[in-house]
């Protein structure tokens, strides 16, 4: 049932000026210098958005607390710095707005390079990846985007899934958006949705957890470089998550800790991709 709101002209008037204002905080409130590696040690604290609807890159734990691939990485950059970790969940739609509002310092959450992307922040060398699908049941007749043709498909709001869908689909795709990809994930398994795009981690744990389902990856969107991102001003911290990576990579520790979360030797990280 749709519901109409009748607002008189001076009310409306006052809510947009009100909402106008309420936009132009974050840029009021921004700071103007730049947030460094001294800065942050000087502050003794770095924020860091991460994601908990997405396991086991960014999840819960038995407490309802952050963990994952992304919460233990995170954990080491605090330590490399030398400062307090402070977790903010983000969502992917609210990830880059929660970034240019410095509600956080910086995001470990799962982030895909992409060039668009690329024009509203900075993003480190690649620190994970992973494939994108289109997700269906084995009995769906798909194997190409001309076959989504009237299909119902889900996709996780702003997400690179959502960003590859709209570049393949025909005209005739029915898509549907969702706030995260817990709630993609669950439109499939009832039925709201057809078929979604997802990676293969969510494709290992409706394997794991649906097998009845028989959902298979029907064909590939996106092989997704993952990036740590920052504003565009914090260059020196970008360098130093460079440094940070490559030696977590050198280390070996990285691959301790995709092993530790996915049961699996990590493949060789990406190339950083070039716009």
């Amino acid at each position: 049932m749709d519901v109409t709101l009748r607002i008189g002209r001076r009310r409306l008037a006052s809510l947009l000026a009100a909402g106008a204002s309420v936009a132009l905080l974050p840029a009021l409130t921004r700071p103007s210098q730049a947030a460094t590696p001294a800065e942050i040690r000087q502050r003794g604290r770095i924020s860091v958005g991460v994601l908990t609807d997405y396991p086991p890159f960014g999840g819960t734990d038995a407490e309802q607390k952050p963990a994952g691939y992304d919460v233990d990485v995170a954990r080491l950059f605090a330590k490399e710095l030398g400062v307090e970790l402070q977790l903010v969940p983000v969502t992917g739609p609210n990830r880059i707005p929660f970034l240019l509002t410095n509600k956080v310092d910086m995001l470990i959450a799962t982030f895909g390079i992409t060039e668009e992307r690329a024009k509203q922040v900075l993003f480190s060398h690649p620190y994970s990846a992973f494939t994108t699908y289109i997700l269906a049941p084995k009995s769906a007749a798909i194997s190409g985007p001309d076959d989504l043709k009237g299909v119902r498909v889900g996709v996780a709001r702003a997400s690179t899934q959502d960003l590859a869908v709209m570049a393949i689909a025909p005209k005739e795709i029915r898509i549907m958006r969702f706030d995260d990809d817990a709630t993609t994930t669950q439109s499939l398994i009832s039925g709201q949705t057809q078929a979604i795009g997802a990676s293969s981690t969510v494709l290992a744990q409706l394997r794991q957890n649906y097998p009845k389902l028989e959902i298979e990856p029907k064909f590939t969107l996106r092989a997704q470089a993952n990036g740590m991102a920052f504003r565009k001003q914090d260059e020196a911290l970008r360098d130093f998550s460079n440094d940070f990576i490559k030696r977590l990579v050198d280390s070996g520790e990285l691959g301790r800790i995709y092993e530790r979360w996915f049961g699996a030797a990590m493949d060789p990280l990406p190339p950083m991709p070039q716009f």
